[in-house]
């Protein structure tokens, strides 16, 4: 896509899963890429696989404020200008409400809504002054609660909600706001989730297979902010999911609870 030459583009979380294939599919297409993590040997060897200047990574905690309007700062004094903002930085969890630690829930809200929050204020006057893209990666759990996820959950409904708003106060000023729903996708997230300690957990419980590709969602995604939609949620799963949270609620709790849960354990 033609649209992306020459665009700056920064994406958070750029090191792994979703991030990673972002930040290789906008460079493909001729975009400048920034991006940020938290893992220098990751950022290291994602910098030397791209020998031109057209990427910027830079070590930073989305967490941390003042990290994070220093990178802003270092990509607008590098390149001078932010064309699309993608703020992909995040975590989950996996524990009952009834064994999670408050550290746990406030880990995930911390990433998860406050590191876009700081990214999206930070870089919001250089997005609007070109009427660029502010981009959200939420979740299905945005919409809908699921068992073994509240603080997951509880971050993407806040993160969806806040675009909502930012979005309408720009409304009708070339400025855009999207969040997009990627749903069940391959990546280390459910590896790095945190557990009911605030420890990583370092396996997934599901199917890592059986899902959509990192790559393939990055693909959807791009597609998605070249035609300037609203939301964009993907896998049928995902679609079923949201249909039914909103027309038949009652259905989709029972199926949520069939889902993650089997004979009374929490398995997913």
């Amino acid at each position: 896509m033609a649209i992306f030459s020459g665009k700056i583009v920064v994406i958070t979380g750029g090191s792994d899963g979703i991030g990673k294939a972002l930040v290789a599919q906008f460079l493909q297409l001729g975009a400048k890429v920034a991006t940020c993590g938290r893992n220098v040997e990751k950022l290291a060897q994602l910098s030397t696989s791209y020998t031109d200047n057209d990427l910027f990574t830079m070590q930073v905690d989305v967490v941390q404020q003042a990290q994070v309007d220093t990178f802003i700062e270092a990509v607008m004094l590098k390149w001078g200008s932010i064309d699309v903002l993608i703020n992909n930085a995040g975590i989950s969890m996996r524990a009952l409400v009834n064994e999670v630690s408050i550290e746990t829930l406030k880990n995930v809200m911390d990433i998860n809504f406050w590191g876009t929050v700081y990214t999206t204020m930070a870089a919001l006057p250089a997005v609007q002054k070109v009427n660029g893209v502010i981009v959200g990666v939420s979740s299905i759990a945005g919409f809908r609660g699921l068992p073994g996820r509240s603080g997951y959950s509880a971050s993407k409904f806040a993160l969806n909600g806040w675009l909502e708003a930012l979005r309408t106060e720009l409304f009708g000023s070339g400025t855009h706001v999207m969040w997009v729903c990627p749903g069940f996708t391959s990546s280390n997230i459910r590896n790095a989730a945190l557990n009911k300690d605030a420890q990583a957990q370092g396996e997934s419980p599901m199917d890592e297979g059986a899902m959509m590709s990192a790559e393939e969602c990055a693909n959807h995604i791009i597609h998605a902010i070249a035609k300037r939609k609203r939301t964009l949620i993907l896998t049928f799963t995902g679609k079923r999911t949201v249909f039914l949270n909103k027309f038949f609620p009652a259905l989709a709790d029972k199926l949520a609870y069939h889902f993650f849960f089997k004979n009374g354990l929490l398995v997913k």
